[in-house]
């Protein structure tokens, strides 16, 4: 029952007369989506560093991953999809983590489901679902209110909960450009930003689901929304920061620096000569020591601990230093450091967006 064109001819011929045109056509267009996830499994296998052996396992698994759609049992059981494929690969004598892979790449079907173990079952799923939202919004297949016949919601929420369950760092937006270029209609940018969105909405409501708090969520995707993990890891870092007893009074130190540069029309330098006051002094030695300390070691938590020992020093500076003095030289270097206390939390979360900022 594997889908290879020298076997349409061998398929058709167990379908009654009357059913072989439309079988054909069916046939065709699965036989087209399997070409379609081979070409970006191949592209995801590289991006996700696949060893070899899992690199061939993983094409294999993508060739045979449809074929269990032209079997009778599975159009008249859908639910059996990846089931039967699984066992017909078995029977054919594939290998036992071929077999695997064609049932693991439907996973996770629901909320609860399991998630696939071998990596091949990951990469040809990942692909499976790209494939499916990008040709599905191209020829105008979107879901719109209440109608979502061919499950795409429930489509690009397994593909942010995989990414995420399987903690894979990976650019959907781009994900979804290759899986556009392999499109048989054309792809307009426009329509690519748009299926963007529409995965980005179920991992809002998947974030929420995981019980974070809705404007932590709103400030993490406002910088990582393509990237289903790494907004979940962050979330989950500002979630347990936010929670903190001492946060009333982190965030209104960060934010005075950022509350008064994030207008400015370009970045100034710090020149460490120029100060004059004890206070000064003092931030910009803190925020020296903060930004070698996040180069080296650039996590949202660190970056968040950076602000913590700063908050104090912060304090002090608006306390006794006044930034907008006369001389250019002096205030944009006061500037500066204001710039660059703000820029150490901007890689990881926008924190205009929590409240109480």
């Amino acid at each position: 029952f594997f889908i290879r064109e020298d076997l349409q001819k061998k398929l058709v011929d167990f379908v009654p007369e009357l059913e072989k045109l439309t079988f054909q056509k069916q046939l065709g267009s699965m036989l087209g989506k399997t070409r379609r996830i081979q070409e970006l499994t191949r592209k995801l296998a590289s991006d996700l560093r696949l060893s070899p052996v899992e690199q061939l396992t993983a094409d294999r698994v993508a060739e045979l991953c449809k074929a269990d759609l032209a079997s009778q049992m599975v159009v008249e059981m859908t639910s059996l999809q990846g089931i039967m494929g699984r066992y017909y690969a078995e029977k054919s004598g594939e290998a036992p983590e071929v077999a695997q892979g064609i049932f693991e790449h439907y996973l996770p079907r629901t909320m609860e489901d399991r998630l696939p173990e071998g990596w091949a079952g990951v990469c040809v799923g990942l692909a499976d679902r790209l494939d499916s939202i990008a040709g599905l919004f191209a020829v105008g297949l979107a879901p719109t209110g209440s109608k979502d016949p061919f499950a795409l919601r429930r489509t690009a929420l397994g593909l942010a909960q995989l990414l995420i369950e399987k903690n894979i760092s990976f650019d959907v937006r781009e994900g979804l450009k290759a899986a556009a270029g392999f499109q048989p209609v054309e792809v307009k940018p426009e329509l690519i930003g748009a299926t963007a969105e529409f995965v980005a909405g179920r991992l809002h409501g998947l974030l929420l689901d995981k019980g974070f708090r809705y404007d932590v969520v709103d400030a993490v995707e406002q910088v990582n929304t393509n990237n289903p993990a790494v907004a979940a890891e962050q979330a989950g870092v500002l979630n347990t920061w936010v929670a903190r007893e001492d946060w009333g009074t982190i965030l209104p130190a960060y934010s005075r620096c950022l509350r008064m540069t994030r207008e400015l029309p370009q970045v100034f330098a710090m020149d460490g000569s120029l100060l004059v006051e004890s206070e000064e002094k003092a931030l910009f030695e803190g925020v020296q020591k903060a930004q070698d300390f996040t180069a080296a070691e650039p996590r949202f938590e660190n970056a968040l601990s950076q602000i913590e020992k700063l908050v104090p020093t912060i304090n002090g500076f608006f306390d006794k230093v006044l930034v907008m003095v006369e001389d250019e030289g002096l205030r944009n270097t006061r500037l500066g450091m204001l710039q660059a206390i703000a820029a150490l939390l901007k890689p990881f979360a926008d924190i205009s967006r929590l409240e109480g900022f």
